[in-house]
Parts: structure tokens; sequence; C-alpha cells
């Protein structure tokens, strides 16, 4: 009899280890689940955040219209060396960064619009870009300063020393690189300041040949922006995007609020 009854608290005992296992088993599969699922929510809001954060390409539009080139080396932006790359002034650049940070927005990319509008709304956009450019160009396009034309000079008549020192070696004659510079001066004498001019002008008109191009690349990156909420497309890919993650994490909910994955990005339900 004793042994019986030794044998039953032994099976008890064995059975309420059992039952602890079981429990910590299960907690462990709850906490596991729940890094889960918090893991699946942050990575669905890095995605939202990812898809409609525009400030990377406004950054780099930024520099772009600056003239700055990018170094993939060094991993960063470098200004241009050659200052004919420098085609706006400060205030220019501001004109249209503030002006296409009106549409390159998140809330563009989740609006709906159909085709006719986008085409109505380009249309708009894009004559007043051109109208505003063409207006202010004075104020738009960076002209250069009389040192700009000074070194332009210096550089032509540095190439016309070079030239002709090079004629008089062919010749076999004696070279004398200052007598050449002061020859070619005197035969510039009383056309310096009209050099300089010309210069200047020609400048100005590079420039100015830039303003076509300019103007259809700030449209076009816009338009693309609008073609993502081409018949709400932008908002579309989202919802595909949170259905197969929901479907990943085996129908688990993935956000315990309740709402949208924008309810993530925006901070409400």
């Amino acid at each position: 009899m004793g042994n019986s009854h030794k044998e039953i608290e032994q099976y008890l005992e064995q059975q309420n280890k059992s039952m602890e296992a079981m429990q910590m088993q299960n907690q462990n599969a709850q906490v596991q689940q729940g890094q889960t699922e918090m893991y699946l929510q942050e990575q669905e809001r890095s995605m939202v955040r990812e898809q409609l954060d525009l400030s990377d390409e406004l950054i780099k539009i930024n520099y772009l219209l600056r003239g700055y080139i990018y170094d993939s080396k060094q991993g960063e932006w470098i200004a241009p060396a050659n200052q004919e790359m420098e085609v706006l002034t400060e205030y220019g650049v501001h004109l249209i960064m503030n002006t296409i940070q009106w549409y390159i927005n998140k809330n563009t990319l989740l609006s709906n619009y159909d085709e006719e509008t986008i085409l109505t709304k380009m249309e708009d956009f894009a004559t007043a870009l051109a109208d505003s450019v063409f207006m202010e160009y004075e104020k738009v396009f960076k002209y250069p300063s009389m040192k700009d034309c000074e070194k332009v000079l210096e550089l032509r008549i540095a190439n016309k020393v070079e030239s002709k020192q090079y004629s008089l070696k062919l010749m076999g004659l004696a070279v004398n690189v200052d007598e050449i510079r002061m020859k070619i001066l005197k035969e510039m004498e009383g056309r310096i300041q009209e050099e300089l001019e010309k210069i200047k002008e020609q400048i100005i008109k590079n420039k100015l040949k830039r303003y076509e191009l300019l103007t259809r690349t700030v449209q076009d990156t816009v338009h693309s922006t609008y073609l993502r909420a081409w018949k709400g497309q932008e908002r579309g890919t989202l919802r595909k995007h949170t259905h197969v993650s929901e479907t990943i994490g085996g129908g688990m909910p993935q956000n315990s609020r309740g709402g949208s994955p924008l309810s993530w990005f925006t901070g409400r339900n």
C-alpha cells in the first residue's frame, strides 16, 4: 500500500513537471510570436517610410541645380571645379526648390488622379515655371564676374602664346615667351575691355542655352511624381505590401491598433 501511494505521488509530481514545461514552452512561443509581430510591423513601417519619403530625391535635385557632382568613391557631393557648371544663382536654386516641393511630396504620391487631370496639372505647372524663370532670368541665372571674364581672357592669351611658340619652334627660330606675350598684348591694345565684354556676353548666352533643358528636367521630375499617383497606384502598392506582410506573418494582425499602414507613418489611425 505504501509503495502504491508513493507511485501516485511520483506520477503526480511528474505530471506537474510536464505541465510546467508545457506552460514554459507556451510562454516562449508567445514571446517569439510577439517578437515576430513586432519585427514585421517595424519592417512594414520602414517600407512605408522609405516609399513615401522623398527627402533624398530633393537633396539630390538641390545639388544638381547647383552643378555639384557626386563622387561615388568618397560618397559625397563635390562642388564643380568648372564654374561654367554653376548655371543658377542662389535665388534661382531656391525658386525652383521651393516650387517643386509643393508637388514632390507624399500628399501628391497618395492622391488619386486620372490621366486627364495629370496632363492638365502638368500643363499649368510647365507654363508657370517657364514664365517665372524667363521673367526673372537676370536673377535666376548666374552672371559672370569681371574676375571670371579675366580668367577666360588670360587662358585665351596663354593659348595664343603656346600656339605661336610652337610655330616658331617648327621654323627653327628662337623662342622668347615674354616677347611673344607682349606682342600679343600690343595687338590687343585698346580692345581688352571689348574682349572682356564679349567673353561676358558669351558666358551668359551659354548659361541661357540651358533654360529649356532646365525647365524640361524639372517638369519631368514633377511628372514622375504625378504618375505614381495615377489611379491611386501608390496607395494600391502599399496595400499589396501589407497583404504580403500579413501572409508571411501567418495571418497575424500587423497593427494592434487597427487601421492602415499609413497610420504608422502619419501617427494617426
